[in-house]
């Protein structure tokens, strides 16, 4: 996370707080060290941002402080809260964590969506306690366009080691389907994430070709037909 947006989520975090919040359970949230959100507190406050407290007992946003509200009408308000509260079927944890913090700033437009559910059961959660692999990973890899080495298991439940440049990800009602350049197979292949038993980031990127293999890969897979699982 950038330190511009953890300062935001900082600031987020006690608009919403009804009582001082410490800086371990800030850092818990934000996923830092304690030692870095008395950094963050202590450069907002610089810039004259009004939260009180102290290191030790607790940090509280003083009443009245506001941000300038987002433009959204009350039906692009609802559509976001439905769009994000699907990203819990996904079973990437990663979006589903910078979903509730999108949904921290809609509920700060005062705007009510509590009639509003969308059913959580999907892909399974990409919990590494469970050996499976963040789908972050591939996430990162796709932006980075780094290649990934990866032990996969078909249907048939043989496992192979591959070489994939990555190249899209695609989400399913149950389960996430990672697109990529197959080594391997000298071709496009579709991995059902739950099937990827390791997945390692090499020293080799395949920089400039990334959007060009996409393309390709849009040309030869439409979305609405059956894809091609490795």
């Amino acid at each position: 996370m950038r330190r511009s947006t953890r300062l935001f989520e900082i600031i987020q975090i006690l608009r919403a707080a009804k009582a001082p919040v410490t800086a371990e359970a800030l850092a818990e949230q934000l996923e830092v060290s304690a030692r870095t959100v008395y950094r963050d507190i202590a450069a907002l406050q610089a810039q004259r941002t009004p939260i009180e407290g102290e290191a030790g007992v607790g940090y509280l946003m003083r009443r009245g402080y506001d941000l300038p509200p987002l433009n959204f009408d009350a039906e692009e308000v609802e559509a976001l809260w439905v769009g994000l509260s699907m990203l819990t079927r996904t079973g990437d944890s990663t979006l589903q964590q910078a979903a509730e913090r999108v949904c921290r700033k809609i509920e700060a437009l005062r705007v009510p969506t509590d009639w509003l559910h969308v059913a959580p059961w999907g892909a399974p959660l990409d919990d590494p306690e469970k050996g499976c692999v963040p789908v972050v990973n591939y996430r990162e890899a796709i932006r980075n366009e780094r290649k990934i080495r990866i032990t996969y298991e078909d249907a048939e439940g043989e496992r192979t080691d591959r070489i994939v440049r990555p190249v899209a990800l695609i989400y399913h009602i149950e389960c996430t389907m990672l697109a990529g350049w197959c080594e391997l197979r000298n071709g496009f292949r579709h991995f059902r994430t739950d099937r990827i038993w390791a997945c390692e980031l090499t020293a080799d990127h395949f920089c400039g070709q990334g959007q060009a293999l996409r393309e390709i890969w849009q040309e030869q897979n439409r979305l609405d037909a059956p894809a091609r699982v490795s």
